[in-house]
């Protein structure tokens, strides 16, 4: 790989990060919202929902230090987002619900299944291991969100696909990439298709199928 291709790899990863990581954020801004949290807790559980995914894909490849530690920026950046919603959302009577959080998070989990299938491809990764720590930074911050708030994580109550639309996306990033599809194409692609296949099951309610039990 040459030296331009690597470098233009490197900022599209950045991007990619930087928006998922606000995507995320003002998710766990909205569930701590509420969930009727103070301050400390809606700065808390949003830097969960922002970091946990991609935190447990740095620790699982590997990778140090940690995407948010090297580049400690992230953190002012979601804690300036929390203080900023906090405020507008109180200042426009805003009343976060179950469904405002669907756009930010449906976003977030297209734009992380991307990045981290894309990191670790650069990686040299084989391609089903790149596929699932795309899900994996995907979906663990949600995860640990939900559980921080006490709830059962979305990802495994609400029937509708969820890591199965990362899953797919990050197959679509491993063909892109294989086909030599420029980065930021292949990038914004995979993002795309997670997000809009997340939105897609919203709307027209497909479900996975559910364990039963007979009484």
């Amino acid at each position: 790989m040459d030296v331009l291709t690597t470098q233009t790899l490197s900022g599209v990863q950045t991007s990619i990060e930087i928006a998922g990581t606000v995507a995320f954020a003002l998710s766990g801004v909205m569930e701590a919202a509420r969930k009727k949290l103070d301050a400390v807790g809606v700065c808390a559980v949003a830097s969960v929902a922002a970091f946990g995914g991609g935190t447990l894909r740095d620790v699982l490849l590997d990778r140090r230090p940690l995407f948010w530690i090297e580049q400690s920026w992230y953190l002012w950046s979601v804690l300036g987002l929390c203080i900023a919603a906090m405020v507008l959302m109180r200042a426009k009577h805003f009343k976060p619900t179950e469904k405002s959080m669907q756009w930010p998070d449906a976003l977030g989990l297209g734009l992380f299944a991307a990045s981290g299938t894309q990191i670790a491809l650069g990686l040299q990764m084989p391609a089903l291991i790149a596929v699932l720590m795309g899900v994996i930074t995907a979906t663990f911050g949600g995860v640990l969100r939900d559980i921080v708030c006490n709830e059962i994580p979305t990802a495994f109550h609400d029937h509708h696909p969820y890591a199965v639309c990362a899953f797919a996306g990050g197959w679509v990033v491993v063909v892109l990439h294989y086909l030599g599809f420029y980065p930021n194409a292949v990038v914004a692609i995979g993002a795309a298709t997670v997000t809009l296949l997340r939105l897609a099951a919203l709307q027209f309610e497909w479900r996975l199928p559910t364990w039963k039990i007979e009484d």
